[in-house]
Formats: structure tokens, C-alpha cells, sequence
């Protein structure tokens, strides 16, 4: 009797790095998880799908965006599902309302959550103390979150109080990422990644959007990002990652007539703008600055008058980016390799979700089009590495076993055509799908999680950001 499984996609170009599979293959899935990866599978599926002439790789690990109602917002999940996503993880929260919001909105990805570290909001002052910082990790990881997330470029903390997040962190086996910058030294630049790398003292951390400390201000930006590769080569603990978009995101928000972060000052400055709330209107009626909107069910940019009445409609507290990332970095900090034959950088990300770059595959496809990347290195970059950072072992992967997560990559128009996510059909041909999400979380928060009316991914501590032994 033949077979039957929940989908068959038949006839597509398998790209399977951990696997070794680099050819047309048919890819069954059962259960919830890969089924079969062979050249012929015979039998039947609720659902049949004919990928010939597509690329079929394992699902899209986007180890950076922002989903929650503080930054970015739940729509950024219907966002990630459009743009081939099917494991991101959310890169400052508060995981209370990342949590709720994912349970509510959630289109059937597989999400986590790193809760962040911000004075006057989840510790007391700038220099929180280890015991403090220790009582607020069991909070965030019983919460659901993994880890802790740094935003020294927006609300940063002393040096001390910075390294004392990345030891406890490391200490207790829990994910910890850091937006470099401290009160010691706010400005971004290679200098200040460099900082950060020293304060981590040898404690795993995620380096996130390197191409933010490479945007020309100092040297020509190509040579800052190749000093940040060489930084980072000093720090095999330390996992990084890079986005390919020009603008970058901040929060618009205004408290007593000033920005509050020091993103937004920094990009007021660079424009010749005021550190004002009237100096921020200036700088988005003269499209310097871009609001994030809703445009027909997605978030877009808007400026000019337009998008001071979104930014002014939302009390000002509202997501908002600008220009300033040059072409040069960006593609180079996604294809360099150091002298190992490593990356340069670990992963391929995006700090999107419910910011507008959502453009792994836009983006990244690109660069393989033109040689600068094999197929290969884009799903090394883009699932295998980032979901192994994650301790996700069952996803970057196609083994049987392994979840039922993937995207599927249509190479003549660069986009996603499809993705099943955890064996579910989650996106076909810019339609979603939605169905419930899961999310991935420490023993710890597996109880709140399951509350929520998510099914957990459980991630023993101390598997999340491993030593590069075991890459």
C-alpha cells in the first residue's frame, strides 16, 4: 500500500547543507516534521505540491526582529510569513506583552523572545546590580523569554552594569544579545562593538546588526566592517549577525520635547536636525526621517506631511528609521570569510518583523544571483547557522526528524513561494495561511507559555549560544 503523508512537494532543487543535499529530491512531511527526503516518493499527500524548478531549503531562521507591542508590532508576523520566515526570534520584547500578542496575532511561526534591559522600566538605574540583574532574569525566563537583550545604542547602562547582564546571563545558561553602547561610550562604530566584545570577558552573546557600527562615520564604510570581522575573530564566544537593508529603526518617541533614544539624536545630528520633539517633526516633513505605517495590511514608510500625522496621531510613539546604511558594509559583512573559511559573520537577519526589511530572501538572493553567494552559503546563513545559535536542533535541517519547516525559493523572480512551517502550509504565493503559533522558550517558561495557549519549544539552557567546538 503507497504511503500517504500530510504534504509531498515534488521535483524541487533540495539545498540541504547540514545533509550534504545539493540536488531535485521530493520532500515528504508527517506529523508535523520531515518525513522523507529521497529523489522519488512514492505515494499520496493531503496536500501535493509540484516545486519543479524551485529551490526547497529548510525554513528561514531570522534570529532578529521585533514583534512586540513596544517595537514593531504583531502585524510583523504576518509580515515574516509573507517574506519566507519560519523561526524568528524577538530581539527586546517586554516578554509579557510578546507573549499575549503572539498568542492573539500569531500566524502559525515559530517565535521566542529575548525581554529587555532598560533603566526605569525592568531595572532601577543604568548600573543595576548583579543581584538585581539576576531577580529580573528569573522573571523574564519564567515569563517565556530565553534571555536578556541589551539597548545600549538606545537606553544604555554603565560598562558595569552591561557586563554584569552578560555574566549572569552566561552564568545561568540563558541567551543574552547586546545592542552595543554604554553611558562610556554611546556613539556606534566599530570602537564601540569592540567595547562590548571586552565586556562580555568570554561569556557567550549575540552581536547583533554589525553593519550598524560600519556606516562610514569614521572611515569608508567597507573598512569599518572588515574591522569589525577581524574585532570579532578575537571573540570565538561571540555570535554575530548583519542586516542588508539601508534604513535602520528607532523609536520616534518624545518625552518632555526631546528623543528619548540616543538613535534618534544621533540621526537628528546627522541630518543637521535639532535633539528636539520639533526638530524630529522637521526631519520627517523633509523625509529625513520615515514613519512606520500601516499601508494595506503591512507596515510601510511614510514621511512628509503624512508622516508627521501617523507620528503625531501615536503620541509619538511610533517606530521610525532613516537612510544611513550604505551599500558597502552591508554587502560585505554578509559575504566576507575569514582566513578559516568561515563567515565573517555568523548569520544573515533583518531587525525587521513589524519593521518594513523583512528581506532575507529580497536581499540575500541577490548576492547569489551574482555570484557573491552559493545557494549553499545562503542556507548556511539564513537557517542552519542561526538555528544552531538558537540550540533549535531540530530546525536549519531537512533530516527526517527534524521539524517540518521550510521555504521554498522561486529563483527567476527572487522571492518565497511557499513555506510550511512545523508541517503546516503557512504562506503559497503571498497568501498566509494562519494556524496556530509555537514558541520557543526554557524550562522555565514552559508553564507560562503553555497558560498562554502556545505549544512550547522547550531549549535546555546552556545549548543557546554554544561554544564553536560544536558548530
Amino acid at each position: 500500500m503507497a504511503e500517504h503523508f500530510d504534504a509531498l512537494l515534488r521535483g524541487g532543487h533540495v539545498v540541504d547543507p547540514k545533509n550534504g543535499i545539493d540536488q531535485v529530491m521530493d520532500v515528504a512531511v508527517q506529523d508535523g516534521r520531515i518525513a522523507r527526503v529521497e529523489p522519488t516518493i512514492r505515494g499520496t499527500a493531503t496536500m501535493e505540491h509540484d516545486v519543479s524548478g524551485k529551490v526547497v531549503m529548510p525554513g528561514i531562521v531570522d534570529m532578529h526582529v521585533h514583534l512586540s507591542e513596544w517595537m514593531g508590532g504583531p502585524i510583523g508576523h504576518r509580515m515574516l510569513a509573507l517574506a519566507g520566515v519560519t523561526t524568528a526570534l524577538d530581539m527586546a520584547g517586554p516578554i509579557e506583552g510578546m507573549v499575549s500578542s503572539t498568542a492573539k496575532h500569531g500566524v502559525g511561526l515559530s517565535v521566542g523572545c529575548i525581554s529587555y534591559v532598560r533603566p526605569g522600566h525592568t531595572v532601577g538605574s543604568a548600573s543595576p546590580s548583579p543581584g538585581e540583574v539576576e531577580d529580573y532574569l528569573a522573571v523574564a525566563l519564567k515569563g517565556g523569554a530565553i534571555g536578556l537583550k541589551l539597548l545600549g545604542g538606545h537606553f544604555p547602562l554603565t560598562q558595569d552594569g552591561s557586563a554584569a547582564v552578560i555574566a549572569t546571563c552566561g552564568a545561568h545558561g540563558a541567551y543574552v544579545a547586546f545592542h552595543a553602547g554604554t553611558l562610556e561610550t554611546p556613539n556606534p562604530s566599530v570602537a564601540t562593538m569592540e567595547e562590548a566584545c571586552l565586556l562580555a570577558d568570554g561569556n557567550p552573546l549575540h552581536m547583533p546588526h554589525v553593519n550598524s557600527y560600519c556606516r562610514g562615520f569614521e572611515k569608508p564604510g567597507v573598512i569599518e566592517g572588515q574591522e569589525a570581522i577581524e574585532v570579532l575573530a578575537r571573540y570565538p564566544a561571540i555570535w554575530s549577525e548583519s542586516y542588508l537593508a539601508p534604513f535602520n529603526g528607532f523609536p520616534g518617541s518624545c518625552s518632555n520635547g526631546v528623543p528619548e533614544s540616543n538613535a534618534a539624536r544621533r540621526v537628528l545630528t546627522a541630518g543637521g536636525y535639532a535633539h528636539t520633539q520639533d526638530g524630529v517633526e522637521q526631519a520627517i516633513t523633509d523625509g529625513w526621517i520615515h514613519v512606520q505605517a500601516d499601508v494595506g495590511g503591512v507596515v510601510g514608510l511614510v514621511t512628509g506631511a503624512d508622516g508627521v500625522a501617523v507620528w503625531k496621531a501615536a503620541g509619538t510613539m511610533v517606530g521610525v528609521s532613516c537612510m544611513v546604511n550604505g551599500p558597502e558594509p552591508r554587502i560585505h559583512l554578509v559575504t566576507a570569510r575569514s582566513k578559516d573559511g568561515r563567515f565573517g559573520i555568523d548569520a544573515l537577519a533583518t531587525d525587521g518583523g513589524g519593521l518594513p526589511r523583512n528581506d532575507i530572501v529580497e536581499r540575500g538572493l541577490p548576492l547569489v544571483r551574482m555570484n557573491a553567494l552559493t545557494l549553499a552559503d545562503f542556507a548556511i546563513k539564513a537557517s542552519l547557522t542561526p538555528a544552531h545559535i538558537l540550540g533549535l536542533a531540530d530546525k536549519g535541517h531537512l533530516a527526517p526528524g527534524a521539524d517540518g519547516d521550510i521555504t521554498v525559493l522561486d529563483m527567476d523572480r527572487l522571492t518565497p513561494v511557499l513555506t510550511y512551517a512545523g508541517g503546516r502550509r503557512l504562506m503559497e504565493d503571498g497568501t498566509v495561511y494562519p494556524g496556530p503559533s509555537r514558541f520557543f522558550t526554557t524550562p522555565a517558561g514552559r508553564d507560562t507559555i503553555a497558560a498562554a495557549g502556545l505549544d512550547p519549544i522547550v531549549v535546555a539552557p546552556g545549548t543557546m549560544l554554544p561554544a564553536r567546538a560544536a558548530a
